[in-house]
């Protein structure tokens, strides 16, 4: 592959038959034009998938990996309440890569992409020693209405959504899936919300520290099956939400309560009485 066909390539895979709301220019350009529309805030979310890293050749093919890639910044839409809406990939492609992995690639970004309605407007392509992938994710909110991690009050009560500990036990093999309708379902509901993806003792140490407040985890975790208490703690990469809301609203079904929010240092979470020590997925670690 040279840089000319490539781009040839990747323009073709990436183009749908009809563009999204908004998209002006796409691929072929030097930028991509988005025409935003009114009364809505815009929000941008950029996230590194590495060989190695975040997978391996050997557990997961090329469209799971792309799937994943683009799950990531989905997520983190999903955590501001968000609709996602275009997406930019950059590829820094290893001496491995062939024609047929990176078209795979682009067959696991189209196959999430199609299901929420995300198009790919451009990137870029580079060589390195290991496959790396960027992936920039755009999304929107009504005007002032996006979730955020610092609105957690005291007596709030804390929730978290499906499994977790799922990616700890099953090695990153399953395609996450981003939590974006019960994102939108939280908007104007829950007072603090964010991305669970390095585990909810990192996670919850996070919002609560956003949110200068401190936390008390008291009930039992919802586990994926097989998944410790050390997984569904500390694991990470499940892609879930964690967020919390007024005591005595009534929350969506997809919630499990795992605890409260109380006065104290932030940042300060306990388990059952205990400190708990903010310790999880940590990429440099």
């Amino acid at each position: 592959m040279n840089e000319l066909s490539l781009i040839t390539a990747i323009r073709k895979w990436s183009t749908p038959r009809s563009a999204a709301p908004g998209v002006v220019k796409g691929i072929g350009d030097d930028c991509a034009i988005i025409r935003p529309r009114a009364n809505e805030d815009l929000l941008f979310t950029t996230d590194f998938v590495i060989e190695d890293v975040h997978f391996t050749r050997a557990a997961q093919t090329g469209i799971d990996t792309g799937w994943k890639a683009l799950a990531r910044g989905l997520s983190d839409v999903a955590a501001m309440g968000g609709d996602a809406r275009y997406a930019l990939v950059s590829l820094a492609l290893a001496p491995w890569c062939c024609h047929n992995y990176v078209r795979d690639l682009y067959k696991g970004f189209n196959k999430l992409a199609g299901l929420h309605g995300v198009q790919i407007i451009g990137g870029d392509v580079s060589r390195t020693e290991k496959l790396s992938i960027d992936i920039i994710v755009i999304g929107s909110t009504p005007r002032g209405k996006a979730l955020r991690r610092d609105g957690a009050k005291p007596g709030d009560v804390i929730y978290v959504s499906g499994q977790l500990g799922r990616a700890a036990v099953r090695e990153y093999k399953d395609r996450p899936i981003p939590r974006l309708e019960l994102g939108r379902k939280l908007r104007g509901k829950a007072t603090s919300c964010m991305d669970l993806s390095d585990g909810l003792a990192m996670d919850l140490h996070r919002l609560a520290v956003e949110s200068g407040v401190a936390a008390e985890l008291d009930g039992p975790l919802p586990s994926a099956p097989k998944a410790t208490r050390e997984h569904a703690l500390f694991g990470g990469e499940d892609y879930e939400l964690l967020c919390t809301l007024p005591a005595g609203r009534r929350a969506p079904p997809e919630l499990t309560r795992v605890g409260l929010i109380v006065k104290g240092k932030p940042g300060h979470v306990t388990l059952a009485g205990e400190s708990l020590q903010p310790r999880g997925w940590d990429p440099l670690a």
